[in-house]
């Protein structure tokens, strides 16, 4: 038996080993066709960085010896280059046929630059592989192809447009791969708007430009570089990073903003938006195959060279990504020898060490390795950390509140799951909360010696009765310090509150200190997105007057309904020790914290505009080649 998730270690349900044992697992496994070999000359490609031997091909025979060699488990298989419509036509039909025999190979997909599909090549895929999945490159509009040219230096997206629009016109469904740099900041909307209006493109994935590291230009033959590689050249800043590089922070806003416009926009219904999809399904606790989310990471992907190279992800640095050579590798279990030993993986691994504690590992998943590994080496891993976390707030937001957008620009109402949460009855609760006239039952209450009231009497988390403001005992129900926060929300605000307390330092005993918050439960998204915004409000005006040793917290999470499964979107407010300071410290000053942030609430109102104090990042002009940055 394998075990689960929740069994594994804390790293391994982030990142998990390669098991022999584990056929079920599926791999991945990327055919560099053509090495670095490409027609067009994008002046931010990876590949070509390598400066490796281009002009070889991956043929049908290695094709079969890879499936040889991972024998017994699902093979996910990319055409991936370069431009693997380079390889030529019988060639590359050679190697779909050979895949298409292979029992173990469950997906084939194409990754190419368009520049030169046509309809014989669509006939070609059609006689060979009719489920060929194929993915474009095109970064938007015209604007935002400008890093995209030949080695001509000219655009190619005139030529790549047409492609789609062939496509189109063929009754094809693709995928697009878009690279986020300076050309589209700042114009998700009209980015996202221009890709949807391509009808074959029913999946856009925007992937950043993370290349602040790159200081030198790739490497050309000959003593006449062609313009491209001068349009590159020009493009470098040295150590502040080429032109076409974004930031972590401007890719976490460009998602957001393209997200909310998927969704306001209606594009959801036919496209799907990576990495907002898996972000989404990860909040909600299911799986995906994108391996930023995923914990079959870099131990699951390989990359093959044309001269039997074989490594793994080719996002990592070459040669030191490489494993072993394919003729070389009697088994599986050669493979998992390799990895054991290469110290790429195992640093790698090694940086989900941070993740473990973290508040947000699983709707994050630890992200991607090489990027990850990048940031680390220059000291900067927070910044990639802060943009994952922005990243998942906004979405989360837009979960919660997909009629109103605002939300996503928050930054003081952030995800902050609470687990165990849930409640016997979600509905019935909050029906029962407005039906005043309503006779109801008297409940047990007991109090402990540490001042929780619940059932049992008893410290810690118990079972307690769920009450409203109408039952005679919902005063005597509710623990006195976290009175007052109570009485605003509900008697003021109007809102419903499905849990609080009061904090609790149980001193003397085995169980952990708990801190003063209330829990509210908004009957509907538009009463959600005023309260998060008002929360908002209250908690920027409440915090420079609050005691060095308590910060207000505001946080998104979701209360399952114990009868029917469902999740409802709910808001927590939470006053928690400030980063630094003793428990000790934080109870001494609770008291005089919880009456600022009563006053705060107090002095604003959930209002239907859902307007919170937060800025909402403005445009930024575009950086194209020949320009300066």
């Amino acid at each position: 038996m394998y075990r689960t998730r929740e069994q594994r270690g804390p790293i391994a349900q982030l990142y998990r080993d390669l098991d022999v044992k584990d056929t079920a697992s599926a791999v991945s496994v990327i055919l560099k066709l053509r090495g670095e070999t490409c027609d067009i000359d994008c002046l931010y490609c990876y590949e070509k960085r390598k400066e490796v031997p281009g002009g070889a091909r991956i043929d049908a025979a290695q094709v079969r010896r890879l499936a040889d060699l991972f024998r017994g488990r699902p093979l996910a298989v990319e055409l991936h280059g370069g431009e693997p419509l380079t390889a030529g036509r019988d060639h590359l039909a050679a190697v779909l046929r050979e895949l298409a025999k292979q029992p173990s190979v469950v997906r084939v997909s194409l990754q190419t630059n368009g520049v030169l599909l046509d309809e014989r090549w669509l006939d070609l895929f059609d006689d060979t592989y009719p489920g060929l999945e194929i993915g474009v490159s095109l970064d938007g509009d015209a604007r935002g192809n400008a890093w995209r040219v030949g080695y001509d230096g000219r655009p190619v997206y005139p030529r790549v447009a047409a492609a789609l629009r062939l496509l189109g016109h063929c009754g094809r469904s693709v995928g697009v791969i878009a690279a986020v740099t300076p050309a589209v900041l700042g114009r998700a909307e009209a980015v996202l708007d221009h890709l949807a209006s391509f009808s074959a493109v029913n999946a856009v994935s925007f992937v950043p430009c993370f290349d602040a590291g790159v200081e030198r230009p790739t490497a050309a033959p000959g003593e006449r570089p062609p313009a491209s590689r001068l349009l590159q050249r020009s493009a470098l800043n040295g150590r502040a990073g080429p032109a076409w590089a974004v930031k972590p922070q401007e890719y976490a806003d460009f998602v957001l903003a393209a997200s909310a416009h998927w969704i306001h926009a209606g594009h959801f219904a036919r496209m799907k938006l990576e990495p907002t999809v898996s972000t989404i399904r990860r909040l909600r606790g299911l799986d995906t195959g994108f391996c930023h989310f995923s914990d079959l990471k870099c131990d699951h992907v390989f990359t093959l060279y044309p001269d039997g190279r074989l490594g793994s992800c080719d996002e990592l640095p070459w040669p030191q990504a490489q494993l072993t050579n394919l003729d070389e590798t009697a088994n599986i279990s050669s493979v998992l020898a390799e990895q054991r030993r290469l110290p790429l993986l195992n640093e790698g691994k090694a940086l989900m060490r941070r993740c473990v504690e973290c508040a947000y590992r699983i709707p994050c998943g630890g992200g991607c390795v090489a990027t990850r590994r990048r940031y680390d080496d220059r000291g900067d891993q927070d910044a990639y950390c802060d943009y994952r976390m922005r990243m998942i707030d906004g979405i989360a937001a837009l979960v919660s509140q997909p009629a109103h957008p605002a939300g996503t620009w928050c930054r003081m109402v952030r995800w902050r799951p609470r687990k165990p949460n849930s409640m016997r009855d979600v509905t019935g609760f909050v029906a029962r909360w407005d039906a005043v006239s309503v006779s109801r039952k008297p409940v047990r209450l007991r109090t402990s010696a540490h001042g929780n009231i619940n059932t049992v009497g008893l410290p810690g988390i118990h079972e307690a009765d769920d009450l409203d403001p109408a039952h005679p005992q919902w005063h005597e129900a509710i623990e006195p310090g976290v009175g007052p926060l109570v009485d605003v929300v509900t008697r003021d605000w109007s809102v419903v509150t499905y849990d609080s307390c009061e904090g609790h330092a149980y001193v003397g005993l085995d169980v952990a200190t708990a801190e003063r918050r209330i829990g509210i439960l908004p009957r509907h998204s538009g009463e959600y997105a005023a309260i998060a915004a008002a929360l908002c409000r209250a908690m920027t005006t409440a915090a420079p007057a609050l005691p060095s040793s308590v910060t207000a917290t505001a946080g998104r999470s979701e209360l399952t309904c114990e009868t029917t499964g469902e999740t409802t979107p709910v808001l927590d407010l939470a006053l928690a020790p400030t980063p630094g300071h003793t428990w000790s410290e934080y109870f001494d000053a609770l008291d005089t914290a919880t009456a600022i942030v009563s006053k705060a609430l107090a002095d604003v109102r959930p209002t239907a505009s859902g307007e919170c104090s937060c800025p909402v990042p403005s445009a930024s002009p575009p950086v194209v080649p020949g320009e300066p940055a």
